[in-house]
């Protein structure tokens, strides 16, 4: 398998973030089931859907059992977050499975899909942030569209950053650099049996 390009992920969750807000609904993943390009495009749909709820969660007027469904969506959506890493990092796995380490070859702390859902939430950051600074509405005052868009010059350059260090790390990885080791993330709470608030209520 060929190695991800940077710019084909970010590419990809742009895409996912658009074809959301089309209708600020679910949208048809538009790539074929089981590959890389699909399973990066549910990510970033999942990190959106979750960042929307985020959002309405927050709202002042809501009742307290609206407060509690959604807390359960996001925890779903937590669950289906980290399902979703789990797999991109399974492709990395297979991406290098062919390449032998150095002796002396380096772990990295932050596994590729990781790094890919930190820039799959940067997209979103900069969607909404784009958002503010383009707002015409007259509570946009002059010092909040200067604020947003010195944030918003920020979130770009870190975009940058992080494509040249998913690059390089994979460029490690196909020199043999350093080694793919991936931990799985093994989350107890939506876990009947590791949860003691789920396992001791069962009847």
């Amino acid at each position: 398998m060929k190695a991800l390009e940077a710019i084909k992920a970010v590419a990809i969750f742009q895409e996912s973030v658009l074809d959301w807000h089309k209708k600020e609904a679910p949208h048809p993943n538009p790539y074929p089931e089981g590959t890389l390009e699909f399973t990066l495009y549910q990510k970033n749909h999942i990190d959106t859907i979750q960042w929307h709820i985020e959002d309405e969660i927050r709202r002042p007027d809501i009742a307290l059992e609206e407060v509690v469904a959604l807390k359960r969506k996001i925890d779903k959506l937590n669950q289906d977050r980290t399902d979703m890493v789990e797999r991109l990092d399974d492709f990395v796995i297979e991406m290098f499975q062919t390449v032998s380490p150095k002796p002396d070859a380096r772990l990295n702390s932050e596994s590729p899909a990781w790094l890919l859902d930190r820039m799959s939430i940067l997209e979103l950051k900069i969607y909404h942030m784009e958002e503010q600074v383009n707002r015409k509405d007259s509570s946009a005052t002059k010092e909040h569209i200067e604020k947003c868009q010195a944030k918003l010059t920020v979130l770009l350059d870190q975009r940058e950053d992080l494509k040249q260090c998913l690059e390089e790390l994979f460029d490690d990885y196909a020199k043999g650099i350093k080694r793919v080791k991936v931990y799985r993330q093994m989350k107890m709470y939506n876990d009947q049996n590791l949860n003691p608030s789920l396992y001791k209520n069962q009847k």
